[in-house]
Parts: structure tokens; C-alpha cells; sequence
């Protein structure tokens, strides 16, 4: 199994839907501290992020009840990249493992979370 880590990731999260019904605008955009992936057989992927805060949108639908069974798309650039052609990287089948958890600063009142999930498809290099 090999783990892969990306710092200060900003991460687009879609809705995963029918081909019909393909959602062309995030529904959330997160900022991480960081973004660890480990590669498996079943499921494809693990992983977790760290520390992440919203930039917009509402990253509160991920722990609602509805957020828990749903599945997802995570798209984010690799800015260790060099050739921007190919930067983009994407995690298909996306489903959270258990709870995310969030925490807030008592001084700026500013909401951070961290969340464990599996991936069913992927495409990190």
C-alpha cells in the first residue's frame, strides 16, 4: 500500500450522479492542512482529510444524515506539479466514513473538520 500526501490542498466537491444528471458546480469547496491518500484493493482508496474549512458553500451537508450515505466526487491540483496539463486530480465514488467532526476556535469562532473516507476510482499521477 502506498500513501500519498498533499499540503494545503484546495478541494471541489461534487455530488456523484447519473450521467443524466451531472452536476457541473461544486456544491462545497474546502481548503485542508492535508490531504492523505493510501492505495488499496477493496475498497480502491482510503484516506482522510485534515483540518479543512470551507471557502464556500456548506461543508455541514457532509455530516447531515443525507451527506452520510451520499457519494462523492473530490477534485483538487497538485501544485507540486510542474506541467499544468496534468495537475488535476480526482477521486471518484467518494463515500465518508463515519463521522466528520469539526472543532471551533474559541478566539476567531472559525469551524475546522476532519473527515476519513474510501474511493472507488482514481486519478492521483
Amino acid at each position: 500500500m502506498s500513501e500519498t500526501v498533499w499540503k494545503k490542498p484546495v478541494i471541489c466537491l461534487f455530488r456523484e450522479r447519473s450521467k443524466e444528471n451531472w452536476e457541473s458546480d461544486p456544491f462545497v469547496v474546502i481548503k485542508a492542512k492535508q490531504l492523505t491518500l493510501t492505495g488499496g484493493d477493496n475498497p480502491k482508496f482510503s484516506g482522510k482529510i485534515e483540518d479543512f474549512f470551507t471557502l464556500m458553500g456548506d461543508a455541514d451537508y457532509l455530516s447531515s444524515p443525507e451527506g452520510k450515505t451520499d457519494h462523492f466526487v473530490f477534485c483538487w491540483f497538485d501544485d507540486a506539479e510542474p506541467d499544468m496539463t496534468k495537475d488535476l486530480r480526482r477521486l471518484r465514488g467518494v463515500r465518508l466514513n463515519g463521522e466528520v467532526t469539526s472543532s471551533t476556535n474559541e478566539k476567531t469562532h472559525k469551524r475546522t473538520y476532519n473527515a476519513r473516507f474510501t474511493a472507488e476510482q482514481g486519478k492521483i499521477t
